[in-house]
C-alpha cells in the first residue's frame, strides 16, 4: 500500500543553485521578541538570520502581530509594514525565505486583541471576518511579490485565540482569508496555522477539520509539544501526528516542535530534536519548523515571558546568539537531506495497514467524547510497535474506506468499527490477507463492550462475556504461553505484557469453535486464536495488549512488537531491513534515481552496536550525516538515541 511522502514544492531560497527542503525555524528577534517590530534592529536580525543559514536552515516562519499591524479596522500600520519589508530584504541577503503568519492574536501563552475587536466572534461575525480578510489582502498586496516570501500561514494556533468553532464557520473563515490572499496577488502555498489539533488527530472537535484544510490549503502544519511518561512515545508522537495528518493527501510540514531548556538538559534536547526530525521524515513529513530561533534573556519583565518564564528558552541559539547543541543536530539533519537528495525520496510501499477507527474522526450519535482520545493513544502505541518491529506500515482510515492490497491488517485494541467494516475485514481475510484484532471494551462505562458486527462468527469462537462487567486482567499483567508454533515463537515460549492502569482493563473470555488456540493465559484461557478463512487468516487476541501498554509508564520497547513480527511472518510481509534488537527501528527510503537508504534509529540511552539483516543481494554502504560507524562485517554502532543513515548497495556492484 502507498505510504505518502507528499513533498512540498522545492523551497527556492535566494542565491541557491536548486530548490531545497523546507527546514527552518519560527522567528522572533532577541530585540523585543514578539515586540520586535517596535524595537526593530536590522543589524541584529541579520546576524540572527545568518546563524540559521550557516547551519543549513532555509526558511523562517514570521508573524504579523495583528493588534500592532492593524491598529484600526480599515488601516494597517505603514511603519511596521516598512520594517517587515526590510525584514524580507534581510532574508534575501542571507539566503533565506519566510512564511508570514497573518492573524497573530495568540503567542506563547497570551492572547492580545486589537482594541477595536470589542469581543466579536472571529469566525462568525461577518464584519470581523471581513476585517481579517481585508488584512490578508493588504499584506498580500504589499509582500506577495517579494522573492523572500515562500508561503503564507493564516493564523497562529487559532483555536487558542478564537476558541473552538463550528466546522462550517471555521472552514468558511479559512476560505475567505485564502480568497483574500489570492485576490491580493499571493500565489505561494498557504496553510491554516491551527496546529492540526482537531478531531481527525486528537479526537477533540475544535471545528478545525483536516479534511477541510486539505481541500482549502496546499499543505498541513501540525504543532506538537507532547508531555508523557515514556521516552519512546515522546520520540514518536510527532511522527504519529504526521502520519495521521498525511492521510489526507496533502504535504505535511511539522510547523512547530521544540523544547525549552528549562524543561530539558541541552544534551537531551539534542537527542529529542534528532529523534523528532528523523522519525517524522520516516512518517512522511516533508518540512520542519523548529520553535524557535533564539532564547530571550532580558525580556523577563515583558509579557508573555513575565508569566510564562519557560517560554524564554526554546531557542536554537542562546541569548547571545551562540548555537545550542540542538542547532548542531538540525545542521546534521540538513546535511543528511542534502546527501540523500531529499527531493527525490519516496517511502517504500507498505504491506501492513494500521486500521484507524472512524470513531476517532467522525461524530456518531450517542457515542462518548472519550472514545477519540482513547483511539489516538492506543493507535500511537501500536504504531510504535510497528516501527520497532521494522514494519513499513500504511494508515488505513476507516472513514476513507479501507483499501484492499495489504497482506496484514492490524486492528489493535479496537472497541468500535462500523458494521460494514467488520464484514469488509472478513472479506479481506477471505481474499488472502491476515487480519489481526485485539479486543477491548473501552475505558469508560458508556456501553462498555465490543461493538463488533458478529464476534462469534468472525473469529470462530463463542464469547463468555457477562453483561456490564469486566473479565479482569491480572494485576501483574497477562502472560501468554504458546501452545503451538506461531511466527518466530516456538511452542512453550512465554511472553509477559504490561499490566496497564485505569479503566477498561478487561479481557475477552472465549471458547474456540472454528478457531485454533495458539496461546493461552496464566489460567489456561485462550489468549491468541487463529481462524482460517478462505485464502487468509483472522487472528484474535483476547487481551487489549496495545491499550495496556499505552497506559503503562516507561514501557517501550514492549512485547507487542514481537506479536507484530510474528504476524508479519505469518502474513508473508517483507521487511526490507530488520534489526533484532528491539530498541532499534529500521526503515528504508528509496530515491527516484534508484538509490536506497536505510535509517536505523536507536531508542537506547547508551551506545549500541547492531548488525542489520538485509534482503538477499544487499549490503550496507556508506553512512552519511553521522559519526556512527559501519564496520567491514556490516555492523553499525549507534550513539545514545543515535540515528544512522546508510546507503544500501547491491552485492558485487
Amino acid at each position: 500500500m502507498h505510504r505518502p511522502l507528499s513533498q512540498l514544492p522545492g523551497l527556492r531560497t535566494p542565491g541557491a543553485s536548486a530548490p531545497g527542503p523546507w527546514l527552518g525555524a519560527n522567528f522572533w528577534s532577541r530585540a523585543g521578541g514578539p515586540r520586535m517590530w517596535r524595537e526593530f534592529d536590522p543589524g541584529l536580525v541579520r546576524r540572527e538570520l545568518a546563524v540559521l543559514a550557516e547551519h543549513g536552515l532555509r526558511y523562517t516562519r514570521s508573524f504579523f502581530t495583528w493588534p500592532e499591524f492593524m491598529p484600526a479596522p480599515d488601516r494597517v500600520d505603514e511603519q511596521l509594514c516598512g520594517r517587515f519589508a526590510a525584514f524580507l530584504d534581510l532574508h534575501t541577503e542571507t539566503g533565506l525565505t519566510t512564511t508570514p503568519t497573518l492573524i497573530v492574536g495568540h503567542m506563547s501563552g497570551e492572547n492580545t486583541d486589537p482594541d477595536w475587536r470589542d469581543g466579536r466572534d472571529l469566525y462568525q461575525d461577518v464584519w470581523l471576518v471581513a476585517r481579517q480578510a481585508y488584512f490578508a489582502g493588504e499584506m498580500a498586496r504589499r509582500f506577495a511579490g517579494h522573492p523572500a516570501v515562500a508561503g503564507w500561514v493564516l493564523s497562529n494556533e487559532m483555536p487558542l485565540y478564537g476558541g473552538d468553532g463550528e466546522r462550517e464557520h471555521v472552514a468558511s473563515w479559512a476560505q475567505l482569508l485564502i480568497d483574500a490572499l489570492r485576490a491580493g496577488g499571493a500565489t505561494q502555498p498557504v496553510t491554516i496555522g491551527d496546529g492540526a489539533w482537531g478531531l481527525e488527530v486528537s479526537g477533540h472537535d475544535n471545528g478545525f477539520r483536516l479534511a477541510d484544510a486539505a481541500r482549502l490549503c496546499d499543505f498541513l502544519g501540525p504543532h506538537c509539544y507532547p508531555m508523557g511518561d515514556d521516552q519512546v512515545r515522546q520520540h514518536y508522537t510527532a511522527a504519529w501526528v504526521c502520519e495521521l495528518s498525511g492521510s489526507f493527501g496533502r504535504p505535511v510540514l511539522l510547523e512547530e516542535f521544540g523544547v525549552t531548556s528549562d524543561f530539558v538538559s541541552e544534551e537531551n534536547a539534542a537527542h529529542f530534536h534528532r529523534q523528532v526530525l528523523h522519525n517524522s521524515l520516516l512518517a512522511g513529513a516533508s518540512g520542519w519548523g523548529i520553535w524557535n530561533n533564539t532564547d530571550f534573556d532580558g525580556l523577563e519583565h515583558q509579557d508573555p515571558y513575565r508569566h510564562h518564564a519557560f517560554e524564554l528558552h526554546f531557542g536554537l541559539t542562546d541569548a547571545q546568539g551562540e548555537p545550542k547543541p540542538r542547532l548542531l543536530e538540525v545542521a546534521r539533519f540538513a546535511e543528511v537531506l542534502e546527501r540523500v537528495n531529499f527531493a527525490g525520496l519516496r517511502r517504500t510501499p507498505a504491506e501492513t495497514a494500521l486500521v484507524v477507527s472512524s470513531y476517532l474522526d467522525t461524530k456518531y450519535p450517542f457515542t462518548d467524547k472519550l472514545d477519540g482520545p482513547f483511539i489516538f493513544d492506543t493507535l500511537r502505541q501500536a504504531y510504535i510497535s510497528t516501527r520497532l518491529a521494522d514494519l513499513p506500515v500504511a494508515i488505513a482510515r476507516e472513514s476513507n474506506g479501507i483499501e484492499a492490497g495489504a497482506k496484514l491488517y492490524l486492528v489493535p485494541s479496537t472497541k468500535q468499527l462500523l458494521t460494514p467494516t467488520w464484514h469488509q475485514l472478513a472479506d479481506l481475510a477471505e481474499g488472502g490477507a491476515t487480519v489481526y484484532v485485539s479486543y477491548t471494551g473501552g475505558t469508560h462505562m458508556n456501553q462498555r463492550g465490543p461493538w463488533y458486527a458478529n464476534i462469534n462468527r468472525l473469529f470462530g469462537v463463542r464469547h463468555q462475556l457477562r453483561y456490564g462487567l469486566l473479565e479482569p486482567v491480572a494485576e501483574d499483567g497477562p502472560v501468554f504461553t504458546f501452545t503451538k508454533a506461531f511466527g518466530q515463537f516456538a511452542a512453550g515460549e512465554q511472553v509477559r505484557f504490561p499490566a496497564g492502569s485505569g479503566g477498561g482493563r478487561g479481557m475477552l473470555p472465549v471458547e474456540p469453535v472454528e478457531a485454533e488456540v495458539v496461546a493461552v493465559d496464566a489460567e489456561g484461557r485462550p489468549a491468541l486464536l487463529v481462524r482460517r478463512l478462505g485464502a487468509g487468516t483472522v487472528v484474535l487476541c483476547t487481551y487489549p495488549i496495545e491499550q495496556l501498554a499505552a497506559a503503562t509508564p516507561a514501557v517501550n520497547p514492549e512485547p507487542t512488537r514481537e506479536i507484530y513480527e510474528a504476524l508479519a511472518r505469518i502474513a508473508g510481509v517483507e521487511r526490507p531491513v530488520v534489526v533484532e534488537d528491539p530498541r532499534v527501528a529500521a526503515d528504508v527510503l528509496t530515491h527516484a534515481d534508484g538509490a536506497n537508504w536505510a535509517w536505523l534509529v536507536s531508542q537506547a540511552d547508551h551506545e549500541l552496536t547492531v548488525k542489520p539483516v538485509l534482503g538477499k543481494g544487499w549490503r550496507l554502504g556508506e553512512a552519511v550525516g553521522s559519526d556512527d560507524a559501519v564496520d567491514d562485517q556490516g555492523a553499525v554502532t549507534l550513539g545514545p538515541f543515535g540515528v544512522a543513515v546508510v546507503k544500501l548497495e547491491r552485492e558485487g556492484a
